[in-house]
């Protein structure tokens, strides 16, 4: 069995990986084709983390929360389409699709009426990215909800679709 790290400044990889209580031996043989080296070389930032290196570790270690990390921080398509997701709990998630949905539920005309002529007139152009900005809002909690949803599942509280 591997030594604890007394390390200080560890990456996400790195705390997710001993928050999972797996050393780097058992990191490599749960994930089956990462070797021990490359964990190690990824956790001391001494080589580029992979996206197929990632999942593998979400899966591993159960924290599926590495990937949108991944995605929001080291991909740069990522930085400029995925949404950070911070892990809620399911009545926070709720309450804020809830608000969301009837928010939108009153925005829905207006939307029409601005997309009726297929423009977006100057004096339309403030509730159109008020719209925008709560479309925004949905998508994200939706997003933190599949989150959780991936978190209950890989700690055995629900079953997998």
């Amino acid at each position: 069995m591997g030594r604890r790290s007394t390390k200080t400044n560890k990456n996400i990889y790195f705390r997710s990986r001993e928050e999972a209580g797996l050393t780097r031996a058992e990191a490599s043989e749960a994930m089956g084709y990462v070797s021990e080296s490359r964990i190690d070389k990824i956790e001391n930032e001494r080589t580029t983390v992979q996206p197929e290196d990632v999942v593998a570790m979400a899966e591993a270690y159960k924290k599926p929360s590495l990937c949108n990390y991944y995605c929001t921080h080291e991909c740069r398509i990522g930085q400029d389409t995925v949404a950070e997701v911070h892990p809620s709990s399911l009545a926070e998630l709720s309450l804020g699709i809830f608000n969301s949905l009837n928010a939108l539920d009153a925005q829905k005309t207006r939307l029409m009426e601005i997309a009726e002529d297929g423009t977006i007139r100057d004096d339309e152009a403030e509730d159109f990215a008020a719209i925008q900005e709560n479309l925004n809002k949905i998508s994200n909690t939706i997003e933190s909800l599949k989150l959780w949803i991936s978190q209950a599942v890989a700690d055995g509280k629900i079953k997998p679709l």
